[in-house]
């Protein structure tokens, strides 16, 4: 029989559904932060008029940005309100596999920023689907270049991104199994394969 290619972390097992309810949990409180800050912003702030909130540093301006995050690829409105679709399927699908605690929170956090910037795609102006997303978040003082302006969501999405790349570089897989070090036994670390 062949072997499989994962091995138990040792960590104890949440079960699936806790997993998969934590993961909706936190893609809840992600829609509501980041919807409740757009409210709030559109209706406290006047476009393009910067507020400061840390001096030099970080400030608060209301854009509508009709591209990908970070402003990038304006006037492709509609790829984006279909990537976000189907990354969002793709999360709800992998949802049935979950086994780390971890994952869990991390697709939680991707789900809720690309739904959060899927609601202002189909709800706002110009037109469902082609709805401009609302930033407002603006750091200064970043070393090389201009940074872009950003919400809640966007937020979410580049935690959750860097925390999978952190997991898949200590070989954890969304069902929890750490990865078999693929070298032989005897040249691998005493604490090989321990999860910290």
């Amino acid at each position: 029989m062949e072997e499989s290619p994962a091995v138990s972390d040792g960590a104890p097992r949440t079960p699936r559904r806790g997993l998969a309810l934590l993961l909706a949990l936190v893609a809840v409180v992600v829609i509501g932060l980041d919807q409740l800050t757009k409210y709030l912003v559109v209706r406290n702030l006047t476009p393009y008029v910067p507020v400061p909130v840390v001096d030099g540093i970080l400030r608060l301006n209301l854009i509508r940005n009709p591209g990908a995050a970070f402003s990038l690829a304006t006037g492709t409105t509609w790829i984006f309100t279909v990537i976000a679709t189907v990354v969002s399927v793709v999360i709800v699908r992998v949802a049935r596999r979950l086994g780390s605690v971890w994952w869990a929170v991390c697709l939680g956090l991707l789900l809720g920023g690309a739904l959060g910037n899927l609601t202002d795609r189909l709800f706002r102006a110009p037109g469902f689907g082609r709805g401009h997303v609302v930033d407002f978040i603006e750091y200064t003082k970043f070393p090389f270049m201009d940074f872009p302006v950003f919400n809640v969501a966007d937020c979410s999405v580049v935690v959750a991104a860097a925390t999978i790349g952190l997991l898949g570089l200590r070989g954890i897989g969304v069902d929890g199994r750490r990865l078999v070090d693929p070298r032989p036994t005897d040249q691998r670390p005493a604490d090989a394969g321990q999860d910290r």
